[in-house]
């Protein structure tokens, strides 16, 4: 795995912008954006014009509406909640600066070590943004099987923190292993991932990032990568490899495939 960070110090790179932009759902699942000020409120229903009003507690609670409820640290939202399932937004270059998008990320990385976990989008804490952060430790890699861990090819990696990642998958060779959500707790399927992709987008501070990434690093992007197109791995697992936590080392159904490179 390499990772290629090119950032050069720019003073006023990212100004932050004044205006504000709340998320609506239309009924018909797509996406309104509507320009807001603190100083306003929230916007009335006629300029809402027929969009479904998404509850703000969770986007409060991960700083995005500052000053609007009681600020904590978000939870995990879990499978049905419709922001799992819908495409998230872009983060505007001028407000990748800010301290609410900073705060996210934050929250994002509290969040996914708490769990704990290997990676989170911003959809898992209610925020509909293309942002992912991942992380794999020499502590969390230290509780898988080794026969586990040398088929994998699973690999510690630093903190990797990416806005509005954008996926190459390389090659042809994919591999099947079972895979896991914080946002569905409790269960593990079968999921196809390319072995080996490459993923570009922005860091924290908005500098250009690149990353290559082989075996399991490359399954973990992929999955969280899905969640910015509102797809968790329940849409792509093999369905009848859908088991609990507590059976996933029994048997394989008969006509299911084998898991391994393919």
């Amino acid at each position: 795995m390499a990772v290629e960070t090119v950032c050069r110090v720019w003073n006023r790179l990212l100004p932050v912008s004044a205006t504000e932009t709340l998320i609506f759902r239309r009924r018909s699942n797509n996406i309104l954006r509507v320009p807001w000020r603190h100083s306003n409120g929230f916007p009335s229903k006629s300029r809402i014009q027929g969009a479904e009003y998404r509850a703000p507690s969770l986007l409060a609670a991960a700083g995005w509406l500052s000053g609007f409820g009681e600020k904590k640290k978000p939870d995990i939202v879990k499978a049905g909640d419709p922001v799992l399932h819908e495409p998230a937004a872009g983060v505007p270059l001028e407000d990748i600066g800010s301290e609410r998008i900073q705060k996210i990320i934050d929250d994002m990385i509290t969040a996914m070590r708490k769990a704990p976990g290997v990676g989170l989008a911003a959809p898992q804490i209610g925020i509909p943004l293309k942002i992912i952060v991942l992380e794999d430790t020499k502590e969390y890699i230290s509780y898988a099987p080794r026969k586990d861990i040398e088929a994998q090819d699973r690999r510690p990696f630093d903190l990797l923190v990416i806005l509005n990642p954008k996926l190459k998958k390389k090659g042809t060779k994919t591999a099947l292993f079972f895979e896991g959500c914080l946002s569905v707790d409790g269960f593990r399927a079968l999921v196809e991932r390319h072995l080996e992709v490459e993923v570009t987008g922005l860091d924290r501070n908005g500098c250009p990032i690149k990353v290559d990434a082989v075996g399991w690093q490359a399954r973990i992007i992929q999955h969280e990568f899905d969640h910015l197109d509102g797809t968790i791995y329940v849409d792509k697992m093999v369905p009848r490899t859908f088991r609990t936590v507590e059976n996933l080392d029994l048997p394989l159904p008969v006509g299911c495939p084998q898991l391994g490179v393919q």
